[in-house]
């Protein structure tokens, strides 16, 4: 990631001259006359922001996104550090991306988010920005559009809510949901038991408290180095969150006086940092779109054979559901949170990686303490002993597709079996709620047309349901194909973002009812057992359907939106097409 900065030392200091805000209130001109005039509209003096960092705190609070309720509260906290360390804080709202609520997914929205917070910075007096994020999308989006902008930054983590509980027992957040619907579905608990469940389950506000995609993608982002290191781990209702905010104020103005941009973070020495840490957690899927579109975004060459190679030689040892057994983030927090799993991985870390503390990781790292083996376990006592993922190519998809070794039935290993097609998610739907549906364990349930155009968006339909009548008999899993997505708290065999994705006619638009599916994940492979010149046939029988918009962003994301396998940004907001991140204002 080239940087147009100079070198980063921490006793380099510029001078309030050279602050990027001094270029809208320092010069004694008409312009700078209307900027002054209106900052005092607001009740605001010189002494306020003059010769001081202001810094912008982009909040995606909403009263619609319950991971981020603290956020009201954690924006003033952040405020009161900036303060204390002699800058001038600034609220930026910015649209919220919240996975409860967002139809038909926050995916759709998530380019729409970092494209807001690039122009936000770019466009307003701000020298430097805290990002207050957490639930899913959020994380790669505010970091995305940070990366392009280049200012200092610092990511504050929504962290984990609490842990769920109903009758005395513990519950997870989206695994225990699936879990026990499939319960209900089997007719083994009572509608009383559901309602409690769905009363227990989500207890405080914070993201979800299993290693989902908000609990990986805060990870990721702590291992990148944009984190002030180990904050990821705790919980947003625990007293030490606040202390935290605070300290990512304090810190945010020291790194302005210092220079310390995200280029200066994010090189490739990051990026296997964060993917050494997500393999190790047994991370979400949703880890590999968001990791190769952050990478694009910093101009870092990235790929699904970087994340396959990682994911074959680093043993998932957080054991965190879904992939772990019983433990939950706040147990993990509780063991030593993400400082002690580093800690416990260091041999497999590059520790002279910079971090926005301006110590490198290995410095951060030192002092570090284990205090549960059972939950951060030890590399001689993995939980899985692979990465959490694993990228297969194959007939079905030359373009890449991705599963989830450690959270399914390992009798799917290597598995061949007839596929059971369906076009789109309500006939899908349908058809696993008849009980006398034609399917057997063996079956490969697949749905298509579900990817970044078809769905739109990609949706999180991935982990397709099991059908009732399956779950009759007992079962809780089989092998399924989708070239969508799943929530990180789903678990089971589940092979996704098959690319290309069928509505632009990758393979997966070719294949038909009965025909064979073989998976083979320890040669990496899953492909359908249909001869070549029959798909040539099927090939020139397919038609195009038709596009799912005609206007606004939806029509724009439709034509410009990358497949899976580069990480569905938009094509035009690569570095390739012009600023990268670091590079001087335009304005």
């Amino acid at each position: 990631m080239s940087s147009s900065h100079t070198p980063y030392t921490k006793e380099r200091r510029k001078e309030s001259s050279e602050l990027r805000s001094a270029r809208w209130f320092g010069p004694d001109d008409l312009r700078s006359f209307g900027h002054r005039s209106r900052i005092m509209q607001m009740g605001y003096a010189p002494e306020d922001w003059a010769g001081k960092p202001i810094i912008g705190v982009i909040n995606t609070w909403s009263d619609l996104n319950p991971c981020h309720a603290h956020f009201k509260h954690r924006v003033e906290d952040v405020k009161r550090g900036v303060l204390q360390m002699g800058g001038f804080p600034v609220e930026m709202p910015a649209i919220t991306l919240s996975e409860s609520f967002m139809k038909p997914t926050t995916m759709l929205y998530r380019n729409m988010l970092a494209m807001e917070v690039e122009e936000q910075i770019r466009a307003h007096p701000v020298d430097g920005v805290v990002l207050l994020g957490g639930c899913d999308k959020t994380t790669p989006a505010l970091i995305m559009g940070a990366l392009s902008a280049g200012l200092p930054m610092i990511y504050l983590p929504a962290g984990p809510m609490l842990r769920g509980n109903y009758a005395g027992q513990q519950l997870g957040s989206g695994s225990d949901a699936w879990k026990y619907w499939d319960e209900r579905r089997a007719g083994c608990i009572t509608d009383k038991q559901w309602l409690g469940i769905e009363g227990g389950i989500a207890r405080s506000y914070g993201h979800c408290m299993t290693m989902g995609t908000a609990s990986t993608m805060t990870a990721i982002a702590d291992a990148m180095g944009l984190c002030l290191t180990g904050v990821s781990s705790i919980p947003a209702a625990d007293a030490n969150h606040i202390r935290m905010a605070s300290a990512c104020g304090r810190r945010i103005v020291e790194m302005v006086w210092e220079d310390l941009v995200p280029g200066k973070i994010v090189t490739r020495d990051a990026f296997h940092n964060a993917t050494t840490v997500a393999m190790a957690t047994g991370c979400s899927t949703n880890a590999v779109v968001h990791l190769l579109a952050m990478a694009r975004r910093a101009g870092i060459d990235w790929t699904l054979e970087d994340l396959d190679r990682m994911g074959r030689t680093t043993p998932v040892i957080a054991n965190i559901r879904p992939s772990g057994d019983k433990y939950l983030m706040e147990d993990f927090y509780y063991a030593g949170g993400l400082l002690a799993l580093m800690s416990r991985l260091k041999e497999k870390l590059v520790l002279d990686a910079l971090t926005v503390t301006g110590d490198t990781l290995g410095e951060n790292l030192e002092g570090a303490e284990i205090y549960n083996e059972d939950v951060i376990r030890p590399l001689s006592n993995p939980v899985y002993h692979e990465g959490s993922l694993a990228v297969l190519r194959g007939n079905l998809c030359p373009d890449g597709a991705v599963i989830k070794p450690s959270a399914c039935d390992q009798r799917f290993q290597q598995h061949t079996g007839p596929a059971l097609v369906f076009d789109s998610y309500p006939e899908m739907k349908a058809a696993i709620d008849d009980e006398n549906l034609e399917v057997t364990p063996d079956h490969v349930l697949v749905l298509r047309n579900a990817g970044p155009l078809g769905g739109p968006g990609m949706p999180e339909w991935g982990m397709l349901p099991i059908p009732k009548a399956l779950i009759k008999q007992g079962h809780r899993d089989m092998l399924r194909i989708s070239d969508a997505r799943m929530s990180g708290t789903s678990y089971g065999a589940c092979v996704l973002h098959v690319a290309p994705e069928s509505f632009v006619g990758g393979p997966l638009a070719l294949l038909r009812t009965g025909d064979l599916v073989r998976l083979d994940i320890p040669n990496r492979s899953l492909d359908m057992l249909v001869s070549d010149e029959e798909l040539e046939k099927r090939r020139a029988e397919w038609k195009q359907p038709e596009p799912r918009f005609e206007r606004g962003y939806g029509w724009m994301f439709a034509r410009h939106v990358t497949q899976a396998d580069k990480g569905c940004d938009f094509d035009y907001l690569s570095p390739e097409f012009g600023r990268t991140a670091g590079e001087p204002d335009i304005f």
